[in-house]
């Protein structure tokens, strides 16, 4: 399986401004993408062979009522641009050979002074590899993106965010979540934004990668 070349197309003038338009209206139905899948995708999975992308949402996927089971299980409403119902999320599967060995997905989230976009790699079983941001734009960014906080993800599952309230940013006292530390204290807003991201990225992949939109 060959990593897929990107294509770039360019636009003069007048058609440019045109699709900068659109792109801008388009923001409420458009998840995030890796910047580049070929490069990422060794990064976070050395050994890899390929990958395939899919495309979904939560329209296509069971509407309204998806939706809101989703959000009864983040203990949060989807809101903004970045959460309409109908918003295309990326998953990307990861192969070694013909044999599939991880998953990508990204998610947009709303931050203190934008948007963030939180990433997350998995194993077969759903449990984290990696956490990274690939959009964060802050004061204290430097300290958010640092390899060692992301580390602190690394082994968590859908089941230990339970311990995560969105709604009042509380975490439950003597959680695995909870040892997960802000190394930026002037920076809780995007601290709490990437736990809600990471949460709900991880209840959409509970959706679209491992079929268990049944036990939401």
């Amino acid at each position: 399986m060959r990593f897929p070349r990107r294509r770039a197309s360019w636009a003069p003038g007048a058609i440019l401004v045109v699709l900068s338009v659109l792109a801008l209206r388009l923001l409420a139905a458009v998840g995030c993408e890796l910047n580049d899948p070929d490069r990422d995708v060794r990064r976070l999975f050395p050994g890899a062979t390929g990958f395939k992308t899919e495309y979904v949402s939560v329209q296509k996927a069971g509407g309204e009522p998806l939706l809101r089971r989703i959000e009864a299980r983040l203990g949060d409403r989807f809101q903004g641009l970045y959460e309409t119902v109908d918003v295309s999320y990326t998953m990307y599967r990861i192969y070694k050979g013909q044999d599939l060995i991880g998953y990508i997905h990204g998610v947009n989230q709303k931050g203190r002074y934008g948007g963030i976009q939180v990433f997350l790699s998995l194993d077969l079983q759903g449990t984290i590899r990696a956490f990274y941001f690939q959009r964060l734009t802050n004061q204290s960014a430097a300290k958010l993106r640092d390899p060692a906080f992301g580390r602190q993800f690394v082994g968590l599952t859908l089941a230990d965010f339970a311990a995560y309230d969105p709604a009042s940013g509380a975490v439950k006292p003597g959680s695995r979540l909870a040892a997960v530390k802000n190394p930026a204290p002037d920076a809780e807003d995007d601290f709490r934004a990437a736990l809600r991201g990471a949460k709900k990225n991880l209840i959409l992949c509970e959706v679209f990668l491992f079929g268990r939109a049944d036990k939401l």
